[in-house]
């Protein structure tokens, strides 16, 4: 397998003299099968250049498969330049998150009216395809594709490519779920030891890769500024990368604000730290033109998920109940979570939501932790209690992330958190992970 960088850059174009070696283009990366296949991961503008070089081998017909992580500006920006879309005979399947604003087909197009660019998207003449993936195993173009949902201010998909005989993971646009990455009473450096179910999830879902293609935007000093933005700083990605026995890790989607020289002091801070953990982990700062040859390994190992996938939820109507004593909050959410066409019902006090839950099972709870009279954890006991309610799925919005705190909601049957503040489109993506993985009955 090859895999190839045409843009490392995140946000937002960078082109100029400071950035010459790192790359100025945002997120694209190429990954070619020993079979043929051609997997595009995101599409930003190093497109332009990856179309070129397409172009420029005369292979006839092409056949691209496009995977956005998700389809925020810089991922998608490349595409009205992606030259084998102009030309007929070519097959071009884009491949994004299911649950975004907007399919990919209109998502695209938008950005191709005639007010932003002179051709639009239904004047294409190569044969264009859109899939709506969910979080789970697919096969594209012959290849074993796992997705799973990372943790972004919009529904955004991590990709797990296993072909060849060896795996690629490409983990872009995640932030950290938790202030604290490991357990205080456990040994830190594995998996078993991370605090956060949705931080274990993710090191799982990269367990044993031979590369893995990581967010690391920020440093650990930028990030407090930056938090619910929706990336990753640089020693994160080491750690998490370390616990998984990864074995190469390519740092990217590096902020617009960091220069050559910005980077390449992450990357020598990334080697350290690696160096330090002991693992063996080989970690560097991806750059434009950077091309890697992954050789098969006989002890490679499909990934396999512990719990079963769930399929679409695309078709079916939510009912969620929110609880929180504050009212503004509570309007708050009730109204984010109706405009995204979901059923709501609202209770001021976890008495009221066990009286309610007697009456009605929503499929999610929203529950505060910190309320007068019953708290979050105390709510959770009494649902736990009920064998009825033992499976209902609860979202915890909490203000306290120190470690017991976390623990305790995790230990009472919480399925993830949301941390005070947060943005509405970090709540109403968690949200749909949270029905993603729900078990329909």
């Amino acid at each position: 397998m090859r895999v190839r960088f045409w843009g490392t850059r995140g946000s937002i174009a960078t082109p100029g003299p400071d950035t010459i070696h790192f790359g100025g283009n945002t997120s694209c990366v190429q990954v070619t099968t020993d079979s043929g296949a051609l997997l595009i991961l995101d599409c930003g503008t190093g497109a332009h250049r990856l179309a070129a070089h397409l172009m420029a081998q005369g292979k006839k017909p092409i056949t691209a498969n496009i995977l956005l992580g998700h389809t925020h500006w810089d991922h998608i920006q490349g595409f009205p330049f992606f030259s084998p879309a102009f030309i007929k005979g070519n097959s071009v399947a884009i491949h994004g998150p299911e649950g975004s604003r907007g399919s990919l087909h209109d998502v695209l197009a938008g950005q191709m009216e005639f007010t932003y660019f002179p051709i639009e998207l239904g004047q294409l003449p190569a044969a264009i395809t859109y899939h709506d993936l969910t979080e789970g195993i697919h096969t594209i173009n012959g290849v074993r594709v796992v997705a799973q949902y990372l943790n972004h201010p919009a529904m955004t998909l991590g990709y797990r490519i296993e072909a060849d005989g060896v795996a690629v993971v490409y983990l872009v646009d995640h932030e950290p779920f938790s202030d604290e990455l490991w357990r205080a009473v456990a040994e830190p450096g594995h998996i078993e030891s991370i605090l956060h179910e949705g931080d274990r999830r993710h090191a799982k879902f990269m367990a044993d890769a031979d590369l893995v293609i990581h967010d690391a935007q920020y440093t650990p000093e930028e990030y407090p500024s930056k938090k619910t933005w929706g990336h990753s700083t640089y020693d994160y990605a080491v750690q998490i990368g370390a616990a998984a026995g990864v074995r190469r890790l390519a740092l990217t989607h590096h902020d617009p604000s960091h220069n050559d020289h910005f980077v390449a002091d992450i990357e020598q801070k990334a080697r350290t730290l690696a160096l330090q953990l002991g693992t063996g982990l080989d970690v560097f700062c991806a750059y434009e033109g950077c091309e890697l040859v992954l050789e098969p390994r006989s002890a490679f190992k499909p990934f396999i998920a512990t719990d079963p996938f769930q399929a679409s939820v695309a078709q079916r109507r939510f009912h969620i109940l929110v609880v929180d004593d504050q009212p503004d909050m509570l309007a708050l959410i009730v109204r984010a979570l109706e405009d995204d066409q979901y059923i709501v019902s609202k209770a001021t006090s976890g008495p009221e939501a066990l009286r309610m839950i007697e009456g009605y099972m929503p499929d999610l709870l929203v529950l505060d932790y910190k309320m007068v009279g019953m708290d979050g954890l105390a709510v959770m006991k009494s649902l736990r209690a009920k064998p009825e309610a033992q499976g209902l799925p609860v979202l915890m919005l909490t203000a306290m992330t120190d470690e017991p705190s976390t623990r305790a909601g995790f230990e009472a049957g919480v399925l993830d958190y949301v941390t005070k503040p947060f943005s509405i489109p970090q709540l109403t993506s968690r949200v749909r992970a949270c029905l993603a993985r729900t078990q329909l009955p």
